[in-house]
């Protein structure tokens, strides 16, 4: 029994306005039919951005080396289904003057109609998402054995076929590794990852791309011109950008920006961003100017006010971390870098490129990333975004990375680095602590009051070899895994400097507590051999000694205990 067809019906227009509807009931009841369904490819050459993939096609028809096995992998909305459906129409491509497959559809073959509304016998369409049992697999098996009816080939399109069960997908396979030369499957699936290597190694794979911003954005620009609809290009690129490559993405952005004016007026860049719940960007590029200045105040108040004003703290995050990746592409460009945006714009990116070291950039950026998790599993991500703020305008008053590994490379001269505060004058600055031996960030870290690190590092630590900057160490059982980033991040901020804190050494010495442990001992044994403490221990053999501390140099000579009043502490029995 063959597989019955999938109850799909697809309705669509053609996307030149200019030619005859490719259906007649392309539009349906309401009257309008979305973008994204309106505009869909019904050639090959319609396809944007996949001309590697189609040329692939093309020599594999000229050369009668057609696999009997596809697999489309890539993000949602960028082609997958359209591929397969168009792929279905290829292999049984047959018009007046044409009698094989080919990737030229137009005009259109006999076929083609009853494929492109999925209800051709012989072209089979079946979701793995709702259909994933082995029962269905057991069904295309039957239909597999029996001869087109009337196409050239048979053709059975799995879509989200990573959904299959692994019961299903081990009936599949003895079918797709001998099919019978009558039959040709397309998969597509956006998890690749999840297919059976024993799958993919009988299909031929093709990775359908992200579709660039700019060639998103000049595409859209068609469809706006065959609407007649009036976008902005700045408009259109934030739409472009939002999309994330994906064309589906882009065209349903588009139905809702071309609404936000009723149709009587032009849709502008700030319409596009109030729909989007994005920040305006010369803003944001504000708001960047005031971090690299590492003035706080201004920072903060700017975000506070985009955020009264509705952008969300996450997408101003994301926004600055565009600003850092196109800033630091400018950079390794030079004039030849292609900067989407208005003159202003890219004047603002030069600008920066030019006044930031690209280390500078490539610290602002890792920051930037960190602050954006934080902000998306914050319960208040302004909160969240504000406090990265503040960190990334302490961190512009550090010395840049590249001086920092010159200071480092020199030894103890780490010492002399110096630090001055956001809008201070310039002229003498205040030198940071010196740190010549890990005794030294011992007594920093007690200095400045951190029990709990305090506790950790004497507790965990043991010492492998230590240079200014540079701390390695085997952790002794039981170190949480935070102590060598949270060593690090208070080392800069007590000394201005980043300092590299690992605990990857296999062997180290003992930790300051069982240093500290060891040498307590010690003195335990020694203090039993005063001839006093010696005396009162033979006269009491079951006293134990509970505590004692070091004599005050005033009273040299006196035992003073810890506690108030002296104890001894006898056995029971």
């Amino acid at each position: 029994m063959a597989l019955p067809a999938a109850p799909y019906m697809v309705v669509e227009a053609m996307s030149d306005d200019s030619a005859p509807a490719l259906f007649a009931d392309a539009k349906p009841a309401g009257g309008y039919l979305v973008l994204a369904r309106k505009y869909r490819p019904r050639t090959f050459e319609d396809l944007i951005g996949q001309d590697a993939m189609v040329r692939t096609i093309a020599n594999s028809f000229a050369l009668n080396r057609i696999p009997h096995a596809y697999i489309l992998t890539g993000v949602r909305g960028v082609g997958k289904t359209t591929t397969a459906r168009l792929l279905a129409r290829a292999l049984n491509y047959k018009s007046a003057t044409v009698d094989g497959p080919s990737v030229t559809l137009d005009p259109l073959g006999i076929h083609c109609r009853e494929i492109m509304e999925s209800r051709h016998p012989d072209v089979f369409e079946m979701d793995a998402a709702s259909r994933t049992g082995i029962g269905d697999i057991r069904e295309l098996q039957e239909g597999v054995r029996y001869a087109p009816v009337s196409a050239r080939t048979k053709v059975y399109i799995i879509d989200e076929v990573h959904m299959l069960s692994n019961q299903a997908f081990n009936g599949l396979l003895k079918t797709l590794e001998e099919p019978p030369p009558h039959v040709k499957f397309i998969f597509a699936t956006t998890e690749i990852r999840k297919v059976p290597v024993t799958v993919l190694s009988r299909c031929q794979r093709f990775d359908l791309k992200r579709i660039a911003p700019d060639e998103l954005a000049a595409h859209l620009a068609r469809i706006c011109a065959k609407e007649g609809v009036n976008v902005e290009p700045d408009g259109l690129a934030l739409v472009a950008r939002a999309a994330e490559g994906s064309v589906r993405d882009g065209l349903s952005l588009l139905d809702q920006a071309i609404v936000q004016k009723g149709g009587a007026a032009p849709v502008s860049a700030a319409d596009v961003r109030e729909m989007l719940g994005l920040a305006d960007r010369l803003r944001v590029a504000d708001l960047f100017d005031a971090v690299l200045a590492g003035d706080a105040k201004a920072a903060l108040t700017e975000i506070r006010t985009q955020y009264d004003s509705g952008a969300d703290p996450a997408l101003v995050l994301r926004d600055l971390l565009e600003m850092a990746h196109e800033a630091a592409r400018v950079q390794a460009l030079g004039p030849e870098a292609r900067i989407v945006g208005g003159q202003d714009w890219a004047q603002r990116l030069r600008a920066i490129a030019a006044a930031t070291s690209p280390a500078a950039l490539s610290r602002l950026w890792q920051m930037l990333l960190k602050a954006l998790e934080e902000a998306v599993r914050a319960p208040e991500p302004i909160a969240a975004a504000e406090m990265a703020l503040v960190r990334l305008c302490a961190a512009a008053s550090l010395p840049p990375p590249e001086e920092i590994a010159r200071m480092l490379r020199g030894g103890p001269g780490v010492a002399s680095l110096q630090t001055r505060a956001p809008g201070a004058p310039e002229g003498p600055r205040a030198e940071t602590p010196t740190i010549n031996s890990f005794d030294d960030v011992l007594a920093l870290i007690e200095a400045h009051r951190d029990v709990d690190l305090q506790i950790a590092v004497e507790r965990y630590v043991r010492l492998s070899s230590f240079a200014p900057g540079v701390i390695v160490f085997a952790p002794a059982p039981g170190m949480p895994e935070e102590v060598p980033a949270r060593l690090a991040r208070r080392l800069l901020d007590w000394t201005g400097a980043l300092w590299e804190v690992r605990a990857d050494a296999a062997t180290g010495v003992e930790s300051f507590a069982e240093r500290r442990a060891k040498e307590r001992a010690a003195a335990l044994e020694d203090l039993k051999r005063h001839p006093f403490v010696a005396d009162a221990l033979a006269a009491f053999p079951d006293a134990e000694i509970v505590d004692w501390k070091k004599p005050d140099p005033a009273t040299a000579g006196e035992v003073v205990p810890l506690r108030p009043a002296p104890r001894s502490r006898r056995k029971e029995g």
